[in-house]
């Protein structure tokens, strides 16, 4: 790996690459892996020289203030070793290549009607929230409100450092028990709402064939004045060999809406691919939080009790509140933790 950074540190310095924009990019991407990996086997190869360095000391000086400094620099590197050991392994596992992407999010009311549409607002407004918190930005790019407030279904895109990363396990179907604001008895109702995460896809990763692609334009319906009843500025496509279809009409031209809907079709068909690969790795080998399937029930929201459970990994928090308000890390570092220590589980299998 070593090599490999120095060789790729070499090329992206060659005028010839650096001219390149498809290879400068591949070979930028490859480097950015590789980055924290190299950084920690050099801060460790230093340590491993300067325990060996206390080392002689201790075996070599007869001066008791010279041992007493070996011996206190000693007590600090030996743990240092290990964790950098720690560190390293985790580092090493293999990598999800869409680790770093930004993604597109889409989210739907499901079972429960009203209140569904409700939830997947109030998900959408988690989700938004933790975005912020991480310094990622948000755009809704897609979305069908309801006469309550909330969305049948809504589809947004947050960009960022490494959002794939922290975001892939939030797909499948996310479960509400609350008293819905229109039920007069006080009864606690169960609604779901569908979450699906999908890496956005760069020209980079993917190229569609024009040919597979039907597009038709329309007249946009909805808000939006005389404009949009006057110009066909609407925009579905349809990829034919996988049946996928989006249809885009919130922006403002008929061209800002091809350019959206042709993002959100490069992810969709792209994750209809993954997911039938992700299904057959995942029956291989059985995944530490789920496969991620949107029919999978992954978390369940339990307002009366303040309390919010990943039954994938057996997490219960009672922080309901501040969960919704975006506060997601304690959730997402668990399952980035149980999956890393399942993959270590099966290395040393």
């Amino acid at each position: 790996m070593l090599d490999r950074y120095d060789e790729l540190q070499e090329l992206m310095s060659d005028p010839e690459v650096i001219n390149d924009t498809k290879r400068y990019m591949e070979l930028s991407k490859e480097e950015g892996s590789l980055r924290e990996v190299v950084a920690a086997y050099r801060k460790y190869k230093q340590v491993l020289s300067d325990i060996q360095e206390s080392d002689e000391v201790l075996r070599e000086s007869h001066d008791p203030e010279m041992e007493a400094l070996a011996k206190e620099d000693l007590d600090a590197l030996r743990p240092q070793k290990d964790e950098l050991e720690e560190q390293i392994k985790i580092l090493m596992l293999p990598k999800d290549p869409n680790d770093d992407k930004n993604i597109i999010m889409e989210i739907r009311g499901a079972a429960g009607g009203d209140e569904a549409s409700l939830f997947a607002a109030d998900l959408l407004n988690m989700y938004m929230r933790y975005a912020e918190r991480q310094g990622w930005t948000t755009e809704i790019v897609d979305e069908t409100p309801t006469e309550v407030g909330g969305y049948k279904e809504v589809a947004i895109m947050i960009t960022g450092e490494s959002v794939f990363s922290k975001l892939k396990y939030e797909s499948g179907a996310h479960r509400v028990q609350r008293i819905p604001s229109t039920e007069s008895q006080g009864r606690v109702h169960t609604s779901t709402a569908t979450v699906v995460v999908m890496p956005e896809y760069d020209e980079v990763d993917i190229d569609l064939d024009a040919k597979d692609i039907r597009t038709d334009v329309y007249r946009s319906s909805g808000a939006g004045g005389q404009h949009i009843n006057k110009t066909s500025s609407a925009v579905r496509m349809t990829h034919l060999p996988t049946g996928i279809v989006v249809t885009m009409q919130d922006q403002r031209s008929q061209q800002q809406n091809r350019e959206k809907a042709m993002q959100i079709l490069k992810s969709r068909v792209y994750d209809f691919y993954e997911s039938q690969n992700a299904e057959e790795y995942a029956e291989s080998r059985k995944t530490a939080v789920g496969t991620g399937d949107r029919s999978e029930r992954i978390r369940t929201y339990n307002y009366p009790q303040n309390r919010v459970t990943d039954h994938r990994i057996g997490l219960s928090l009672n922080k309901l509140d501040r969960i919704m308000n975006g506060e997601l890390d304690d959730v997402i570092d668990a399952l980035i933790l149980h999956d890393q220590t399942a993959k270590l589980e099966q290395l040393n299998a």
